[in-house]
C-alpha cells in the first residue's frame, strides 16, 4: 500500500475500529506514526514506508475481511477492553485469529445480534445515517402501555431534545405485570430504546435485538457466533425496502 491515506482510514481498514472510533482513539493520544504520537485531524500515512502503532503495539492491513454475527448474552461489554475487568464479547469468539471489532455496541444487559468485523468501511456503512440500516429489539418493558402510548413512539417522539424517526411498533405478549413489545429503528442513538420506553412511562425490564435489516439471529444459541458470507451481509441493508412497504 504506497499511496497516501488517512490515518483514521488506514486504522479502520487494519481492523482497529470504525473510523469514527479510530478518530477518537487519534484524540486520545493512542497511536503513533514513526515513534510519535499523533493527535491532530488530517493526518495521512504511507503504510508501507512508515510504523503505525495503536497502544504500542504495530498495526498492519489484514489481506482478507471477515463477518461475525454474534448472539451476545448479558455481562459482556462491546469494547476491546474494559478498565473494570467485565468480560468482552470478543472473548466469546473462539478460533478467530484476526481481529475484530464491534460494530456499534450493546449494554452490558442487553442481548441479542451483534456484528464483530475487521472491515472499517462496511462498519462505516451500517452505522451511517443515511443509509436507514434497520435493527429490531424484543423489549419487555413494565406495564401494560395503551394504543396512543405506543403511537407516540410509531410517530416520533421528542427525547434529549431531538425527535426520534418514526419506529415499527408490534405488541407480541401481555404478561401479568409486563409487555413484550417488538421495535424496530434505524437510528443508533445511545440507549434509544430504553430511553424511548421510558418517556411513555414503561420502563425496560430486558432488551434483545433480533436483526439488523433481515439479517436475524436464526436458531444461534446464546453466546455462539457464526461467520457470515457475502449473501448473508446484503440482508443487514434489505430491510430498508421492506419497511417502507410494510408502513406505506
Amino acid at each position: 500500500m504506497e499511496k497516501p491515506v488517512r490515518l483514521q482510514k488506514f486504522l479502520a481498514m487494519a481492523g482497529v475500529a470504525s473510523r469514527r472510533k479510530a478518530e477518537e482513539y487519534i484524540a486520545a493520544g493512542r497511536v503513533k506514526v514513526d515513534g510519535k504520537t499523533v493527535t491532530a485531524r488530517g493526518v495521512k500515512v504511507t503504510p508501507d514506508k512508515q510504523i503505525v502503532l495503536f497502544d504500542n503495539r504495530q498495526i498492519t492491513v489484514e489481506e482478507s475481511s471477515i463477518y461475525i454475527l454474534l448472539n451476545k448474552p448479558k455481562g459482556y461489554v462491546t469494547t476491546l477492553s474494559d478498565p473494570q475487568g467485565r468480560p468482552i464479547v470478543t472473548s466469546l469468539l473462539p478460533g478467530v485469529k484476526e481481529r475484530v471489532f464491534p460494530v456499534g455496541r450493546l449494554d452490558l444487559d442487553t442481548e441479542g445480534a451483534l456484528i464483530l468485523t475487521n472491515d472499517g468501511a462496511l462498519a462505516q456503512s451500517i452505522q451511517h445515517p443515511s443509509n436507514e440500516v434497520h435493527k429490531t429489539y424484543q423489549a419487555e418493558i413494565k406495564g401494560h402501555p395503551d394504543k396512543k402510548s405506543l403511537q407516540r413512539l410509531e410517530k416520533g417522539i421528542r427525547i434529549e431534545g431531538k425527535q426520534t424517526a418514526p419506529a415499527r411498533i408490534r405488541r407480541r405478549k401481555r404478561k401479568k405485570n409486563s409487555s413484550i413489545i417488538e421495535i424496530t429503528i434505524h437510528e443508533g442513538r445511545k440507549r434509544q430504546v430504553k430511553i424511548m420506553f421510558n418517556a411513555i412511562g414503561h420502563p425496560v425490564l430486558h432488551l434483545k435485538r433480533l436483526a439488523y435489516g433481515s439479517l436475524t439471529l436464526d436458531g444461534l444459541p446464546l453466546g455462539k457466533y457464526k461467520i457470515l458470507s457475502k449473501n448473508e451481509l446484503k440482508n443487514i441493508f434489505s430491510n430498508k425496502l421492506l419497511y417502507k412497504q410494510k408502513n406505506s
